[in-house]
């Protein structure tokens, strides 16, 4: 763990939320970059920047279906009076040596068939007869269906000026230029941007692996029954999908029994696939709180280094929290508290922006904005506490969502943000401008 935190004077004392963030992300590093093919390096970060090897498009295009043509052919033209213009041929997409268009010619271009020499605009087919000899058409014909539409003659009834729908070389991105910069998350249009630059593979921060696992004798999987004193394991859904919408790959463990051989053999087991590791339940001050039994002594002779802290927090909710590090590699291990509304607020404030510094992200939190509170009482808050609230943001205000108890699972699903109230505060009154942290 970082010494740079200011670590509080006795192991009773209260950390402070910003020491114990700030010990967390002192301690754990970017991953190492690899070479990744595209569809492999999606949700990944760039290590390198990208720069353009070839000009985008590589040369002049029509922008619709419709005949290549010179300006002068075609002045003045009007269905009345159309300009009459020779068809020397097709030119379709990924042809080949395009045909020459001359004076008193037109050939037939499909979209994204380079303009072919001697051509100077593009008109539309809807402003042409289509070859047929009657008024404007509304489509080509399938070549298939009619070659000799690429030959004969074509009625042109509007004029059109130099460029008319050609897209240039270069219009989209000129080679040389800057594409992609080191540290851009990859989604779908900068993979397709990637493509189209000729990139097959790139150099990138591999998502992190984050396994999650919940803890308690009581806890049942969904989707089985209930016996007495059982509830359901919402900790482990909650928080893996958490985890994947913060941008790794998370792997959820079922709950384990609160034995602490059992939770230790799991974590063992569970070490091959984890760049961190995520407990909920636990690691409070009861009986059977078997987290903080089985890891306040993890560390051993043969990991130096290693062992995670137990540590109580100057917030609500979520004062009971662990960190260290396991195993042979020394991996990242977050312990939060078991209620649900805990748990959830703990992964924001502390397990998301780890996940985001091992993607080598330079922002890793979520953002902040000012807002004004609506509500019909004041809140209040326990001195000396950080409380954060649930709350639904809209239009620079924000009210607040159920009440505060750290079980009160319903309301955070109506939740959108978090309302923070100071430690040195204890009362909030309504129409007051209180921090928001985003959470979608």
């Amino acid at each position: 763990m970082s010494s740079a935190a200011t670590r509080p004077a006795g192991p009773d004392d209260l950390w402070s939320v910003d020491d114990h963030l700030e010990d967390i992300l002192g301690s754990v590093r970017p991953l190492e970059p690899i070479e990744l093919q595209l569809l492999d390096a999606q949700g990944c970060v760039l290590v390198e920047d990208i720069t353009v090897p070839v000009s985008l498009p590589p040369f002049d295009n029509s922008s619709m279906d419709g005949y290549a043509v010179r300006v002068a052919d075609i002045a003045g033209a009007s269905e009345e009076f159309p300009a009459v213009l020779e068809v020397v041929g097709d030119v379709a997409a990924g042809a080949g040596e395009p045909v020459r268009v001359g004076p008193g010619q037109a050939a037939r271009i499909m979209t994204g068939a380079p303009l072919p020499p001697g051509a100077e605009a593009v008109v539309p087919v809807e402003w042409t007869d289509g070859g047929l000899g009657e008024g404007p058409v509304t489509g080509m014909r399938s070549r298939s269906l009619a070659p000799e539409g690429s030959e004969g003659q074509v009625r042109v009834h509007r004029p059109a000026g130099a460029r008319a729908h050609v897209r240039a070389k270069g219009s989209d991105v000129k080679a040389g230029d800057l594409a992609l910069e080191a540290g851009t998350i990859l989604g779908p249009p900068q993979l397709a941007l990637l493509a189209a630059v000729g990139r097959g593979s790139v150099r990138v921060r591999p998502r992190p692996r984050v396994v999650v696992m919940s803890t308690g004798s009581e806890l049942v999987q969904p989707g089985e029954a209930l016996a007495k004193g059982q509830i359901y394991d919402s900790n482990s859904f909650a928080l893996t999908a958490a985890a994947r919408d913060a941008g790794a790959i998370a792997y959820r463990v079922g709950a384990v029994a609160d034995d602490a051989d059992t939770l230790r053999s799991t974590i063992e087991d569970q070490l091959v696939r984890a760049d961190l590791m995520v407990t909920t339940g636990g690691v409070s001050v009861g009986a059977y709180d078997v987290v903080k039994e089985a890891l306040s002594h993890a560390g051993d002779e043969d990991e130096p280094g290693s062992g995670v802290e137990f540590r109580k927090l100057a917030m609500q909710p979520g004062k009971p929290q662990g960190f260290g590090s396991i195993g042979p590699d020394h991996t990242p291990l977050l312990a939060l508290p078991g209620n649900p509304v805990s748990s959830y607020v703990s992964f924001e404030l502390f397990v998301r922006p780890a996940i985001r510094t091992l993607m080598g992200l330079e922002d890793v939190h979520r953002p902040r904005v000012r807002a004004t509170l609506t509500a019909d009482a004041p809140l209040r808050s326990p001195k000396g506490r950080r409380q954060f609230l649930r709350g639904a943001h809209a239009d620079g205000t924000v009210r607040p969502v159920g009440g505060a108890g750290s079980h009160l699972v319903a309301a955070l699903a109506h939740a959108d943000a978090l309302i923070v109230v100071p430690e040195d505060v204890e009362s909030v009154e309504p129409g007051t401008e209180v921090e928001v942290v985003l959470l979608g």
